[in-house]
This record gives C-alpha cells, sequence and structure tokens, in this order.
C-alpha cells in the first residue's frame, strides 16, 4: 500500500496536501507518496481497486476485540490490519470494486473517493488481498443482527 501515490497529509480527519491547502479524494493531483506524508498526521485516498473496512467501537481499552470484529478480520487472514486513529476502531485495507461507500452501525466500507486517516498502528501485518469475504462476512453478521449501533 505504501507504493501507492494516493496519500495526503491530514489535518484531523481532513486530508490536506503537503502544503496544508485543501486535499480531494477525487483530484490525484493533490496526492502524493507516502515518503512524503510519513513523518506527520496522513492517509490514504480509496479508490482504484484500494480499499477499506473501517470497524468502529471493536476494541476495548484492554485491546480486546469484539466477537463480530475477529469473525470480520478472520475471513480474511492475509489482509492488513491497523488500529484507528482512538484506538478502539480497526481498520482493514484490502481490494475491492469500487462502489459507493456504506455505513452500517459500527461497521463502514469504502472501496472510492474516500480518505481514511492511517496510523500505522499495525494490528496484523499482511497484504493487500480480496476483501469481498469480510464483506460477505459483515453482511452475513448485519443480517443476523450481530453488529451493534
Amino acid at each position: 500500500m505504501r507504493e501507492l501515490p494516493r496519500w495526503t497529509a491530514a489535518a484531523g480527519k481532513r486530508p490536506v496536501t503537503t502544503d496544508g491547502a485543501p486535499a480531494s479524494s477525487t483530484d490525484a493531483q493533490t496526492w502524493t507518496s507516502h515518503e512524503e506524508v510519513v513523518g506527520g498526521p496522513h492517509g490514504v485516498m480509496l479508490g482504484g481497486g484500494l480499499a477499506c473496512i473501517d470497524l468502529d467501537h471493536c476494541l476495548s481499552a484492554r485491546g480486546k476485540l469484539a466477537p463480530w470484529a475477529r469473525e470480520i478480520i478472520d475471513a480474511v487472514p492475509g489482509a492488513v490490519v491497523e488500529r484507528s486513529v482512538s484506538k478502539r476502531g480497526i481498520h482493514i485495507f484490502g481490494l475491492l470494486p469500487e462502489a459507493p461507500g456504506r455505513r452500517r452501525g459500527r461497521a463502514e466500507v469504502y472501496s472510492r473517493a474516500r480518505f481514511i486517516r492511517t496510523t500505522e498502528d499495525i494490528y496484523r501485518v499482511g497484504k493487500i488481498i480480496d476483501l469481498q469475504p469480510a464483506v460477505t462476512k459483515l453482511n452475513s453478521l448485519e443480517r443476523r443482527g450481530e453488529i451493534p449501533t
């Protein structure tokens, strides 16, 4: 993921260029390399196949993962997983076709025109792989009402 030229600096959760101007999730001219932003707050622009499943409030204060989140992560055993800025959530990065973003309860799926503030606080080392098995698991858990709101 670091080799992709889809990075921007961050001001809070907002994307900005290295000069501090607003960056756009739909304008690649406002993006840069990972090495240009790694010294400060930064994030990645999703799209072009790169996607993120964002699981909110799934880690306890002691770092214990909620069972519903464990099932989603376990569906993609080779994927990159990091803790979110709050340290209470998880980002799973990988590949999905571009589609409108969705948010249901504590689970969000984004695959186009979206900025994700990254932490590089790695929960599990992995690679950029197909996230469809995790989306399928997420859908199943949602249908059964097992993802908290």
